[in-house]
């Protein structure tokens, strides 16, 4: 992995996910550790984000790194007309690796490719987003003991959430049964479906909440993303299409946990929030310490 970019999930093996994991156990035990005291992090927020870019922030400090870049295009050169190449070509001589999240898909592929330092792909459009990816999988094997054989349930918007698209290909490695709940107007695309087929991995797919609900390990939940739609009134159709009660959990397993990669709308009810096996705050903590393992990893210091 040193000196390697993450661009998609795909670009680590599971071997690769598995040591993530173990080494973001031993931050979660350990976190404040000087190893990036020499470094420092370029973050490149083309695109508004509160989580993944806080939790880089915090992963960055506590490693006592030194960060610099912008949360808002506006403020930068972008705003004068500067191309995403010159804009990377510049930043590279400032920093040891870039962190970017940029709206338009393959972005941060091209940035890789231009970039003398590692890039990290912190979500492009609707394609992918391997750091969110690679804490799901951490809180995932946190909950369940395992990551083998589990029963998944992926709720909401599965045709432009690069999160579900992520963590179905990275699960892929690990047995799983899938269950799809969107409208039809959001369901997985057919590429990701045709690619469970391939590996001989069962998925169903409904169009709204039932009992399967019931069998589940994992319950992971998406908002409906208004900013991925061209037209308003297609996604006024569909905004409010499922909402996870605390009253539909009661027959669910003792394992269950939900998840979700927030910013949460109305999708999970906040009476959720109290349940046990609500997770999604704890999932997003677990994003400092996954991201930690994964700046250390690339930059050889772990």
């Amino acid at each position: 992995m040193k000196n390697k970019s993450l661009i998609s999930i795909n670009d680590y093996s599971k071997e690769d996910y598995l040591e993530i994991i173990e080494l973001a156990d031993e931050f979660e035990k350990n976190p404040n550790q000087r190893l990036l005291e020499d470094k420092v992090i370029a973050s490149l927020f083309f695109e508004p984000s509160t989580r993944t870019r806080l939790s880089f922030e915090s992963a960055i400090s506590r490693l006592g790194g030194k960060i610099i870049g912008f949360t808002d295009a506006g403020t930068s050169s972008v705003k004068k007309g500067e191309s995403l190449k010159d804009t990377i070509l510049t930043v590279e001589k400032y920093s040891d690796l870039i962190i970017m999240r940029h709206p338009v898909e393959g972005s941060s592929r091209y940035a890789s490719e231009v970039s003398k330092v590692p890039v990290i792909n912190a979500g492009d459009g609707a394609n992918q987003h391997p750091t969110q990816c690679l804490l799901d999988l951490y809180s995932i094997k946190k909950t369940q003991e395992t990551l083998e054989n589990l029963n998944i349930i992926l709720v909401g918007d599965l045709k432009y959430g690069r999160t579900v698209h992520s963590l179905l290909q990275a699960m892929s490695n690990f047995n799983p049964t899938f269950t799809f709940i969107s409208p039809k107007l959001l369901q997985m695309p057919k590429e990701y479906k045709l690619m469970l087929e391939s590996k001989g991995l069962k998925y169903e797919e409904y169009t709204e909440f039932n009992d399967c609900i019931n069998k589940a390990d994992i319950i992971y939940v998406t908002r409906v993303q208004r900013e991925r739609f061209s037209d308003p009134m297609e996604y006024e159709k569909v905004k409010n299409s499922y909402i996870l009660k605390n009253s539909m959990l009661s027959d669910t397993k003792e394992n269950l946990r939900i998840l979700h990669p927030l910013p949460r709308v109305n999708e999970i009810s906040e009476d959720v929030d109290s349940n046990e096996k609500a997770y999604y705050f704890t999932q997003a903590l677990n994003g400092v310490y996954a991201r930690m393992a994964i700046m250390t990893k690339i930059l050889g210091l772990k």
